[in-house]
């Protein structure tokens, strides 16, 4: 039999939509995949959370069984691979399984090679290694992609932090972040003794710290694929970081904007171009597949500094997935697929790239992650229910229908949400409500969060509501709160 050789985007789109292997997303939700089953077929989503309310065709959700506290995702996708409903519901659709995970480690590589699948990501010793902040410095250095002047280091004490940025010339207004770490839990903004006291139990003993000169900037994020013929880049998006109406958290992410204004041309090009020197780079490290680059844009100046990479797909990843272009050619993470498919393909990766860096193929979209702000705990009683929803005319946000596909947003007044917060939950300090997505932008042009933002937010929130915790009970242990779960 001869080996046929995928020629072009409609053969590559072809193949899948042919598929009969079956292929699984296996998380706490099928967000950050949103949609993909469409493009592929037998592929399912087995998840934790059911954000559907068993409405979803291809989103599997085992009951609830007895576990340990989760401290992780890669915790909850372990508890999945054991839990005997997912073991016979895997085992009874046959086929050679192929699994993808947003968080896994090796652990979970065990357990899917139990269940006689194949993961269809890099080693999971291999992305810990790529997702240590320090060695992202490193990496970027060799491929000639600049990070915001830093020093690597322990840190001792106080004083011993001062000696070393005086020695590396980075002054004393500071941001360290440790060497794993998401979401902004592992950021700390140092520019006296009285900042370094309040984290000095998370900075010293954690071995070598990224120390940086702040600088004023936005932040942005790119995601791209390293494959066999290239790295594939996707669009540069905006990032909302530390909106109080949105995440408790200082540096905390907390969504992303899509569009072609958002960013001069220029400065479009520079981190188009950095990150495929920086997933060429990858390639030469053994890595390939998805990945995401953190951009700090500097105000003043429009210099591009290396943030951090993401060697995974990540909370924007259903952004770069259903942008015009996935639309036109294909999702991003289908070169993924096709790359972990050893199926042969030719493809002009400059040629797509040029295509995708078009302005016409990008459309303006936005997303919001809804955190509980509130320093507060009690058990949730009624939350809002995934759907469509609509902005009346006095800014009231009401449930329009159900529905499970983001595109049937039709105009800036209507919003696809998804539900993660289910009654019955606890409901504390940076628990994610949900995730809301809008057409159009939720910031300024000076990237303040929006008056029409602030309305969905407002009106999501209203449609939350708990009960106080029973008197016996003192809540969940959260000593931080609570793991991100995009």
């Amino acid at each position: 039999m001869t080996t046929t050789v995928l020629k072009n985007i409609s053969e590559i789109r072809r193949f899948f939509h042919r598929n009969e292997d079956p292929v699984y997303f296996i998380s706490a939700t099928n967000f950050n995949l949103l949609g993909l089953d469409e493009w592929v077929k037998n592929f399912k989503y087995i998840c934790y959370i059911d954000c559907y309310g068993g409405k979803h065709p291809n989103v599997f959700c085992p009951s609830e069984q007895p576990h340990a506290e989760f401290q992780s995702i890669e915790d909850i996708n372990n508890y999945l691979l054991q839990h005997k409903e997912v073991i016979d519901f895997v085992k009874r659709r046959g086929g050679k399984p192929k699994f993808v995970f947003l968080m896994f480690d090796e652990e979970t590589e065990r357990l899917s090679k139990e269940l006689g699948a194949d993961v269809w990501f890099p080693k999971a010793k291999l992305r810990q290694k790529m997702d240590n902040k320090i060695e992202t410095v490193r990496i970027g250095n060799k491929a000639g992609v600049p990070s915001v002047p830093n020093v690597l280091a322990e840190v001792k004490d106080y004083e011993d932090l001062k000696k070393t940025c005086e020695k590396a010339g980075i002054g004393h207004d500071l941001v360290l972040q440790s060497a794993f770490g998401d979401s902004g839990h592992t950021t700390f903004f140092i520019k006296s003794e009285a900042d370094f006291r309040r984290h000095e139990s998370e900075i010293v003993g954690e071995g070598e710290i990224k120390i940086m000169k702040r600088i004023d900037c936005r932040g942005s994020a790119i995601e791209a694929c390293a494959t066999k013929e290239g790295t594939i880049v996707g669009p540069l998006m905006t990032e909302l970081v530390g909106f109080k109406d949105l995440t408790p958290y200082r540096g905390g992410w907390c969504g992303n904007e899509i569009l072609s204004t958002a960013f001069p041309p220029k400065v479009r090009q520079k981190a188009r171009e950095l990150t495929y020197k920086f997933g060429e780079q990858l390639r030469k490290e053994g890595y390939r597949g998805y990945f995401e680059l953190d951009f700090l844009i500097d105000k003043k100046t429009g210099d591009l500094w290396l943030g951090e990479l993401n060697p995974r797909i990540t909370g924007a990843s259903s952004m770069t997935n259903h942008a015009a272009f996935a639309h036109a050619d294909a999702p991003l993470f289908l070169f993924h697929l096709l790359e972990f498919s050893r199926k042969k393909f030719n493809l002009d990766v400059d040629e797509l790239n040029a295509r995708w860096a078009d302005p016409d193929n990008i459309d303006g979209w936005s997303q919001m992650v809804i955190k509980h702000t509130d320093d507060s705990v009690d058990i949730c009683t009624e939350a809002p229910e995934t759907g469509i929803y609509k902005m009346k005319e006095d800014g009231s946000v009401v449930f329009d229908r159900f529905d499970y596909h983001r595109r049937a947003v039709e105009s800036e007044n209507e919003a696809f949400f998804l539900r993660i917060l289910q009654p019955g939950d606890y409901r504390y300090e940076g628990a994610d409500i949900g995730i809301l997505v809008t057409r159009g932008r939720s910031m300024t042009k000076s990237f303040q969060l929006n008056e029409r933002a602030k309305k969905w937010i407002h009106g999501i929130k209203r449609s939350v509501d708990g009960k106080p915790l029973p008197t016996a009970s003192a809540g969940p242990e959260l000593s931080d709160p609570a793991f991100k779960i995009l």
